[in-house]
């Protein structure tokens, strides 16, 4: 039998250190950036979908009689279109204040330990 080489303990050890060191980082970075890039891509098709919901109440409120030429009536459309997408604006703020107190209330009781009865003491 030989003598035991420290050089090769130490190469483990490095290795052992690599790999945990990716395990820890870039793993957990390249599921934050799939995350990230799911949700830039989902606020921007919202964020479509709102312009063109406006777009689309301000074209149907212009093309009633009432609203057509160069009255101050011509404006309401504008204001109709406006107030719609505050409200949408308002609806998505709604959904999304919910969705996080779902979150912080579900995380909340999955941290929270087993306190030991003093009632033994």
């Amino acid at each position: 039998m030989g003598k035991p080489n420290p050089f090769e303990g130490a190469q483990e050890i490095q290795q052992l250190l690599v790999s945990y060191a990716k395990q820890e980082t870039i793993t957990p970075l390249k599921s934050l950036g799939r995350y990230l890039s799911f949700g830039l891509a989902g606020s921007f098709m919202v964020f479509v979908g709102a312009f063109f919901a406006g777009l689309g109440v301000l074209r149907l409120m212009q093309s009633f009689g009432p609203f057509a030429g160069s009255s101050w009536a011509s404006t309401l459309p504008y204001v109709v279109a406006i107030v719609v997408l505050a409200v949408l604006v308002g609806l998505i703020y709604l959904a999304l204040s919910r969705a996080k107190k779902k979150v912080l209330r579900s995380d909340m009781r999955s941290t929270q330990t087993i306190q030991p009865s003093s009632k033994g003491n």
